[in-house]
């Protein structure tokens, strides 16, 4: 059966413009070898007009020196490890993010523990990562955390790798400090770069960071890449998103997004013992938002989520939340949350049309709405 997929909202002009990209799709080949020319999808939209930008690894130019750090930076680069997931064709993500998922992975604990961007092993029921030696070793997801986007993965046995420090240092990154980013494949995999930005991200897909961590140059093999520390070897953040404004404002900048890793220490313990998170969920509507010409505009909904339900559609536009008007999608998302958990019915004025609509929207519990393996 063909799993029923997100509805989206078509533009009728000839492009939409694409600020963030996540998550390669990747299409199956006869070989084993991959690229970035691969991928024809990204969290949905179709992404061969920034390909050429893209390439096959980071210019040489920008590779880090060994010598240039006081730590060993080869060992430190060995921990970035490739992960590739298969996930069912009934999985709910499977129609944006694909069945087929590669990355990187970073492993964090002496135990086979590696943390990587969720959007890798979400709904993941196969996970393999390699050794030091490139051999493929079974993996099993741990956790999975929406609100910051953090997945933990344990191998099966040991990597015979030495893990990276967790950096309890990141408030103290600024805009224009050096850092490395490395991706799996050792020093052609690295790249030096610096911190573009500290600032809020707000996703479509109900997410939001306070301050998140926008870095340039792009690395083309971003999902999952580790955001390192060129002074102490540790690991900063997990490699997320492909952006064009990564200076923000207007300006065309092409970088990286990575999620700070301070903000999984709070929760590492919850993910490795109860798979998610102790704290209770945030109210969750299935509904991909963006903004257009001043406007809130729901550009999708999930299938049987709380927002299709209730009748939301795509192409609606937002206008107030529980009667407060809303302004920008930050702005949407804390008013929806602030209403309490998961279970509140949120109150949608919306334009379709030319009619005003109130949609009541009873919320999920999006972690519940997801297919996930049962932990052992």
């Amino acid at each position: 059966m063909t799993p029923r997929r997100i509805r989206f909202l078509r533009a009728r002009c000839g492009c939409v413009r694409l600020s963030a990209i996540a998550s390669p799709r990747f299409q199956p080949r006869r070989d084993t070898d991959r690229t970035m020319s691969d991928i024809e999808r990204a969290n949905g939209h179709r992404v061969s007009g920034v390909l050429p930008s893209l390439g096959s690894g980071p210019l040489p130019a920008t590779r880090p020196h060994p010598k240039d750090y006081s730590f060993d930076l080869s060992a430190v680069l060995d921990a970035v490890r490739p992960i590739r997931s298969a996930v069912p064709a009934d999985g709910h993500t499977a129609a944006t993010l694909g069945t087929e998922r590669e990355g990187n992975a970073v492993l964090i604990d002496s135990d086979g523990l590696l943390l990587t961007i969720g959007y890798l092993i979400v709904e993941a029921t196969d996970v393999i990562v390699s050794d030091r030696k490139g051999m493929p070793v079974p993996a099993q997801v741990v956790g999975y955390d929406h609100e910051t986007g953090f997945g933990l993965v344990r191998a099966a046995r040991s990597l015979d790798i030495e893990p990276l420090t967790i950096s309890t240092d990141v408030a103290s990154l600024e805009t224009g400090d050096e850092i490395v980013i490395a991706a799996q494949g050792g020093l052609d995999q690295a790249m030096r770069g610096r911190v573009a930005a500290r600032r809020e991200f707000a996703g479509s897909w109900e997410y939001l960071l306070n301050a998140a961590i926008f870095t340039v140059p792009l690395h083309p093999h971003w999902s999952g890449a580790a955001l390192i520390d060129p002074q102490t070897g540790h690991l900063f953040g997990t490699g997320s998103l492909f952006v064009q404004e990564a200076l923000g404002g207007d300006e065309q900048a092409p970088g990286n997004m990575f999620v700070p890793i301070d903000l999984l220490t709070p929760i590492l313990d919850d993910l490795i013992t109860l798979g998610r998170p102790a704290r209770k969920p945030r109210p969750w509507l299935g509904m991909h938002t963006t903004e257009a010409m001043g406007h809130l505009l729901v550009a999708g909904v999930h299938p049987d989520g709380p927002a299709e339900n209730a009748g939301v559609e795509p192409g609606d536009i937002i206008q107030r939340v529980d009667g407060r008007q809303v302004r920008g999608l930050s702005d949407l998302y804390r008013k929806m949350w602030s209403a309490g958990e998961s279970g509140t019915e949120i109150r949608l004025a919306i334009v379709r049309g030319m009619e005003a609509l109130e949609i009541v929207v009873r919320s999920g519990d999006r972690h519940r709405y997801l297919k996930l393996p049962q932990q052992h």
